[in-house]
């Protein structure tokens, strides 16, 4: 998990990670995603526990304070786990939607 006040300072550092914006179906409710160089994934987080935003305006205003100006907006449908599919933001970038703010 990574800390939502640590993750400006990730983005001065590194240059090369991806930030998805995770929607889950049946709620509205978004959860943010780095994926660093090495394909590790980190939960954006806050106090040791994952951040849930009730808005893409919410998203966008958090990931512009650090200095973030793009991610991908994927849509996650639990029945795809259920039936033994992996998950459906883990596929190529034909799944996601490109959001630039």
């Amino acid at each position: 998990m990574l800390e939502l006040q640590e993750l400006k300072t990730f983005v001065e550092r590194h240059d090369n990670f991806e930030i998805r914006v995770i929607s889950h179906a049946g709620n509205r409710f978004y959860q943010v995603e780095l994926e660093d160089v090495e394909g590790q994934r980190h939960v954006i987080g806050r106090r040791g526990k994952p951040v849930l935003f009730r808005s893409l305006d919410d998203v966008y205003l958090e990931l512009k304070r650090a200095d973030i100006h793009r991610a991908y907006l994927v849509h996650h449908v639990a029945n795809d786990e259920v039936v033994g599919r992996e998950a459906h933001y883990h596929q190529p970038l034909t799944s996601r939607t490109p959001l630039v703010f």
